[in-house]
């Protein structure tokens, strides 16, 4: 396992923190009578940037080789499945679109993936609010980052869209892919930091067999949601 470059300035931010903590410590541990307070300001400082980096982790993950599946975009649990009769993305125009919604906590995982082999047409950033990622109001009124694109399950061509939504701890979305760019099934695109919202979006028509349900737990890049009827 290893770290995401996406929290490079965060975690090498607080281990300098952290050094400069134990620093204090072991010079206040000269003095008898403040030992405990010495050996306390070690351990929160060893403690806190590990946990700090654990939240950066980039763990392996095992794609999927069947070419007919469409994987998790994020790590979580399953929210809501929902077939939308009208979708705020324009591409998605005149056309009912199931969406599943996945819930991150502070405690998963918070790279994204690319579900299939996709070709990104269009990238949309909607700025918004900082509601708590479990409420309803979060899918719609949150801070977004959406990317459209084309997306290649075994023969087939769809329209798909992957949305990060930030949380109310999760204030930075990290999306450094533009259209143009081709990913393939499983790569990373981005990250949302510290609790979030991500939701993939097809039409109905594409004919995709929906194979988690709500409350299942998920894994990006790895776990099987849709595969073809």
């Amino acid at each position: 396992m290893t770290l995401s470059r996406y929290g490079f300035r965060e975690w090498f931010g607080s281990a300098i923190i952290a050094l400069i903590v134990i620093a204090i410590a072991i010079y206040i541990y000269r003095w008898p009578q403040v030992q405990w307070l010495s050996w306390t300001l070690g351990i929160l400082a060893v403690v806190m940037w590990l946990t700090l980096a654990a939240f950066f982790r980039n763990p392996h993950r095992t794609i999927p080789v069947d070419p007919e599946v469409l994987v998790s975009p994020a790590d979580g649990v399953i929210k809501d499945i929902e077939i939308i009769d009208e979708c705020d993305i324009d591409s998605f125009a005149g056309q009912r679109v199931v969406r599943i919604g996945i819930f991150l906590s502070v405690l998963n995982v918070h790279l994204n993936r690319a579900p299939c082999a996709l070709t990104i047409t269009s990238k949309h950033y909607r700025e918004g609010e900082f509601f708590d990622a479990r409420s309803e109001e979060c899918a719609k009124r949150n801070e977004a980052m959406t990317i459209v694109g084309t997306g290649t399950i075994g023969e087939k061509s769809i329209k798909l869209a992957v949305r990060q939504i930030s949380g109310a701890i999760a204030r930075r979305i990290v999306c450094p892919v533009d259209p143009g760019r081709q990913l393939i099934k499983g790569e990373i695109y981005g990250m949302i930091k510290f609790g979030s919202r991500t939701e993939i979006y097809f039409p109905e028509s594409a004919d995709l067999k929906i194979c988690v349900g709500i409350g299942e737990a998920v894994a990006a890049g790895s776990t099987i949601i849709c595969r073809l009827k």
